[in-house]
């Protein structure tokens, strides 16, 4: 078959303990999931209406890569969240369904230009330019649930320039991991190499250039990075 044009580059996550990479396919997140960071916000959890958006596979960075940072803004924010690999999909799946589709788990940065975030929220538009742009989801190697599983009172935490800014429990979490695939897969028909964000918990706070960030799921995996 001939194209036009190239066909775009799959974009991929190493694996730990392994040569083979993961694919990824689309990239799911979910807002408002940790009730500390909703405060913070200024919002109220509505567990009857959670908040889903997405990014776009290419604003994936791997492999420690540098991030860049974004026009169009002056509050560039971190927000430190646990990722899920999904190796199987569905519509509709129970729980049982959705945590049996969980291939693996990373730790990844949902960062936002928090400004735009601002204004889209009071004009009441949609926040795709807030989150959806080039580089905001740094995301670290995924660990097999075969080989690991997190549990409830794993830690989630980021440090910047060597100090911690974010640190909470998975336990903390609104909804499970596999509450928000269970959730998603009612409004998409998820597949293998998708990729859910699953929240962040308080303490999210400005990057700046030149800024070195680690985040961390303990014991599980973490990645560092720097902001250019």
């Amino acid at each position: 078959m001939s194209y036009i044009v190239n066909p775009p580059a799959v974009r991929s996550l190493p694996i730990i303990g392994g040569s083979q990479r993961f694919p990824v396919r689309r990239v799911f997140c979910i807002g408002r999931n940790y009730a500390d960071h909703a405060r913070e916000m200024g919002s109220t959890v509505d567990r009857e209406t959670p908040i889903f958006f997405m990014k776009p596979a290419d604003a994936i960075v791997s492999d420690g890569g540098d991030v860049a940072y974004p026009p169009q803004t002056k509050e560039l924010h971190h927000e430190v969240e646990m990722v899920l690999a999904l190796g199987s999909g569905g519509h509709e799946l129970n729980l049982e369904q959705a945590q049996a589709a969980i291939w693996g788990y990373g730790v990844g940065l949902d960062l936002t230009r928090r400004d735009v975030q601002a204004l889209m929220k009071e004009k009441r538009y949609p926040w795709d330019v807030a989150k959806a742009f080039d580089q905001s989801a740094p995301v670290s190697a995924l660990r097999a649930a075969s080989e690991m599983t997190p549990g409830a009172d794993t830690v989630i935490k980021l440090s910047v320039n060597g100090q911690v800014r974010q640190q909470g429990l998975l336990g903390d979490m609104i909804f499970s991991g596999a509450e928000i695939i269970a959730l998603l897969s009612q409004q998409f028909l998820l597949k293998p190499g998708d990729l859910i964000f699953t929240g962040t918990p308080a303490g999210v706070a400005a990057l700046e250039r030149g800024d070195r960030f680690q985040a961390e799921l303990v014991g599980i995996t973490s990645f560092g990075g720097r902001v250019v």
